[in-house]
């Protein structure tokens, strides 16, 4: 008698990670209630106010040149100002609107940053970024003979502060399921714009501090923050494989007339 063994039936293969590394999420599943709720909901939140952090400061650090170039204006007479500087209104306001333009810009690679670095890894590349404007204002506002054109070059620099946002807003919408979105991208823009109105409280205050004027202050004031918001998001964040970049509907966007009208309002309004 012949007996016919049947093979083994196919065993599928687990999922295989797409990265390594304990930071790397490749089963994410917000829209399942257990899930959610057993796993999701803490590790959610963890991200959401460790991104809060790092957005706030990317604010501050975006604003600082508002707020500096107030002591850098000539007076009425021309004479200079208590810092050595005597920019006219018109320099004052180039240096107010080239962050705040160049920022703008930069939301839009910094919303595809996520998908394509990771949102724990391209926060700490941002917030690392933000040591550069930082630095550089300290070096050039010590110097009231430092060129003008220079001075634009390193307020440039202070939109990498505005291109935080959309990279924070998108790593966080991955994060929660569509029924709580609202709230936990409402908290995480608020605590970003936040940090606008505590720079124009605090950063006045830090360069007239022991008398006298010194803007270099402002720059080196976040320094430290700027760095620890790098650690915190280095330590405690994490990147979900799958977030995944989708440019089709943004061109489409485009193409629409309203959306021209809503950006030119915002930038009207806040730019």
């Amino acid at each position: 008698m012949t007996v016919t063994s049947n093979p083994a039936p196919d065993i599928a293969a687990p999922p295989q990670a797409h990265h390594r590394g304990k930071h790397w999420i490749d089963d994410w599943r917000p829209e399942d209630p257990e899930f959610w709720n057993g796993t999701g909901r803490p590790i959610a939140r963890r991200n959401l106010i460790f991104s809060i952090f790092a957005e706030h400061i990317g604010f501050s650090v975006w604003l600082l040149w508002s707020i500096v170039v107030v002591q850098m204006t000539a007076a009425a007479d021309g004479s200079a100002a208590a810092s050595g500087w005597a920019l006219t209104t018109t320099q004052a306001l180039w240096l107010v609107a080239v962050p705040s333009g160049v920022g703008a810009f930069l939301r839009i690679p910094y919303t595809f940053a996520v998908p394509v670095f990771g949102g724990r890894n391209w926060t700490v590349v941002s917030a690392l970024l933000l040591l550069i404007p930082c630095l550089l204002m300290s070096w050039a506002v010590s110097d009231p003979g430092f060129s003008f054109v220079g001075l634009c070059l390193i307020a440039a620099t202070a939109g990498f502060g505005g291109g935080n946002f959309a990279s924070s807003m998108a790593n966080i919408s991955f994060f929660y399921p569509e029924r709580e979105k609202g709230w936990a991208l409402g908290l995480n823009a608020a605590g970003g714009n936040i940090g606008v109105a505590v720079a124009q409280k605090i950063i006045p205050l830090v360069v007239v501090a022991g008398g006298g004027v010194a803007l270099s202050r402002a720059g080196l004031f976040y320094v430290p923050l700027a760095i620890a918001a790098a650690v915190c998001a280095f330590l405690f964040m994490n990147n979900l494989t799958e977030a995944k970049a989708d440019v089709k509907p943004v061109f489409q966007s485009l193409r629409h007339r309203d959306t021209w009208i809503m950006s030119l309002l915002y930038i009207g309004t806040f730019g």
